[in-house]
């Protein structure tokens, strides 16, 4: 994924699916070096990771 899509997805009122390592994951936030992401894994955990964006894709 790229950075303009990441902003698009974050700004957008729909629930577009977008997967880590094959997992669903939320976006929180563009990190500000404009190369990683703060996620969170879809459900009822909290627990958030920064990651590549390249690594997520958009399902």
């Amino acid at each position: 994924m790229n950075v303009n899509r990441v902003k698009q997805i974050l700004s957008s009122s729909a629930d577009i699916e977008v997967k880590y390592n094959g997992t669903s994951v939320w976006i929180d936030q563009l990190n500000e070096d404009g190369r990683t992401a703060t996620v969170h894994l879809r459900g009822p955990l909290e627990e958030r990771s920064i990651v590549e964006i390249h690594e997520l894709m958009e399902d």
